[in-house]
């Protein structure tokens, strides 16, 4: 780009057209100038900007409010935004603003269904994606971004609803030999009453003074076999509540034919009869969906594997390589099994215009769809 174009353009993924630059203080250093024009072209050249309805033209309006998401998520994570490092930029203007900006267009569609003076129920926001692909930093960043917008939001892990210790050794009792129900983790795991009684107590949070505790899970429980935290611990929600961030690594999966999934594995058949009843105690409250969509499973492994030595790095116990693979097998046949037909069809009733699919790199990086 020369010194003083007279508009900005964008790799060519799209027709070239003229286009007014993004605004500038006029006190703006000239160095600072070029440094917005490189971004705005460095943000148009992402692989969500489409799939998220922003035109060059709307970007270049609204090229204030991604400087300033930019800002809000260095500060997050007490980075230097303007010495970012290429990865960096990846994550926050490809991944975190993009998927930021369409959460926050979801919440206005869903609150303008409302008149002036209802009670208008928070927005659930499904976030779908294999563990290790960053989903919990992923939600972390949407939650922090809402809130200093000025939206009162919150955040819910599937996590947090995993039957109590003593519950998980009864349902190991129940299903002698099937690994896939020895530890937390598949379905049948959790306890959907529980997640329904709170879901639908969150939903109803939609006027000041109200407040409730949201569960939470301790993973580091009896030598990490988890169990659910005290609810001394549980943080506080109060009203009125305009998003709930809900993340898991099997949102949105369906249950198959037992054929199909016992060609996968026969132990999943109990875990498919157990799938059943999710879609009433999980899916059914969530009416926008992110869904994460990694080419390989077996990545997982290589992520969890990665997160384990870091923490042993920093001193930390972490598992052995020989424990990660033990750990992640126990999903693997749920995910070789439920992701084709939910990278297919979608979770269940979810709407076209209400679900966005990131298809990710094994790095964590937003890829052109496929």
């Amino acid at each position: 780009m020369d010194g003083n174009p007279t508009f900005l353009s964008c790799p060519d993924h799209s027709p070239r057209r003229a286009l007014a630059p993004p605004r500038i203080t006029p006190s703006s250093s000239p160095a600072l100038v070029e440094s917005v024009k490189d971004l705005y072209d460095f943000i148009c050249s992402g692989p969500l900007v489409d799939r998220i309805g922003y035109s060059k033209e709307k970007i270049a309006e609204s090229i204030d409010r991604w400087l300033r998401c930019g800002s809000q998520i260095a500060r997050l994570f007490r980075l230097n935004e303007l010495q970012l490092s290429e990865a960096e930029k990846v994550r926050i203007y490809h991944f975190y603003i993009p998927v930021f900006l369409w959460c926050e267009d979801q919440v206005i569609e869903h609150r303008d269904k409302y008149k002036e003076g209802d009670d208008i129920p928070p927005l659930v926001i499904g976030v779908s994606a294999p563990q290790g692909s960053g989903k919990t930093t992923l939600v972390f960043t949407l939650d922090y971004l809402f809130r200093v917008a000025g939206r009162n939001s919150t955040t819910l892990s599937i996590d947090d609803f995993y039957l109590t210790a003593k519950e998980q050794n009864e349902l190991r009792e129940r299903n002698p030999g099937n690994a896939l129900l020895e530890l937390r983790g598949n379905a049948g795991s959790h306890d959907l009453q529980f997640s329904v009684e709170t879901l639908e107590s969150l939903t109803k949070l939609t006027k000041e003074g109200m407040k409730m505790k949201v569960p939470r899970y301790d993973k580091s429980a009896f030598g990490g076999r988890g169990d659910r935290a005290d609810p001394s611990v549980w943080p506080d929600v109060e009203g009125p509540l305009e998003v709930i961030l809900f993340e898991g690594w099997m949102l949105g999966f369906k249950p198959l034919p037992n054929e199909v999934v016992k060609a996968v594995d026969p132990q999943l058949e109990v875990v498919n009869k157990n799938l059943e009843a999710y879609y009433n105690a999980w899916d059914r409250f969530i009416e926008s969906w992110i869904v994460i969509k990694i080419r390989e499973p077996n990545c997982v492994f290589q992520w969890r594997l990665q997160a384990e030595i870091a923490m042993r790095a920093d001193g930390k116990p972490g598992m052995s390589d020989e424990e990660v693979m033990d750990f992640v097998s126990r999903y693997l046949p749920a995910y070789h099994a439920y992701l084709p037909t939910l990278y297919k069809e979608g979770p269940n009733g979810s709407k076209p215009e209400q679900l966005l699919v990131i298809d990710i790199d094994e790095g964590r990086n937003p890829l052109w769809g496929s």
